[in-house]
């Protein structure tokens, strides 16, 4: 390819042939070390940058780029669709409705579906991770609409 150029072998290739002493060339060498150094920092920020554009919001890129960057082992994270509770409403004295409401549950305000998250972001309890730079990494990826909560399991 294009981009894999070794350094240190081109110096001494255009280098003149009477001047391509052992001296010469380990100077050459020394020379070339830095640019190597840059080389390398320019090749690791190309796949940085080829990783990002493979990856985008659909689930299984999502899940995929949690998985390499936090349990690259065994992959455990998982993603799934967000709790879609319906609301239960109490009636009020006014209504003279009878007030029995059998059992309820109550969820938090993101299991609703009118207020709820749109994904969940399960996570196993011996993962060892930072809980921002989890956020960060799905907020990199997801759209801008959808809402999500993190569940260590």
């Amino acid at each position: 390819m294009w981009f894999n150029v070794n350094w240190k072998k081109l110096a001494i290739l255009l280098t003149p042939t009477f001047l391509r002493s052992e001296l010469m060339i380990a100077w050459l060498e020394l020379l070339m070390e830095g640019i190597n150094d840059i080389h390398y920092q320019w090749l690791q920020f190309r796949k940085s940058n080829i990783y990002i554009l493979a990856h985008n919001s659909q689930v299984c890129y999502l899940r995929a780029s949690l998985n390499d960057r936090f349990d690259n082992e065994q992959r455990r994270i998982q993603i799934i669709d967000g709790n879609k509770y319906q609301r239960k409403y109490i009636y009020t004295d006014e209504e003279q409705k009878p007030k029995f409401l059998g059992i309820i549950y109550i969820h938090g305000d993101e299991d609703y579906s009118d207020t709820g998250v749109d994904f969940i972001v399960q996570v196993p309890n011996d993962i060892i991770f930072n809980i921002n730079e989890m956020k960060g990494l799905i907020d990199f990826y997801k759209l801008a609409a959808k809402r999500y909560k993190i569940v260590i399991l």
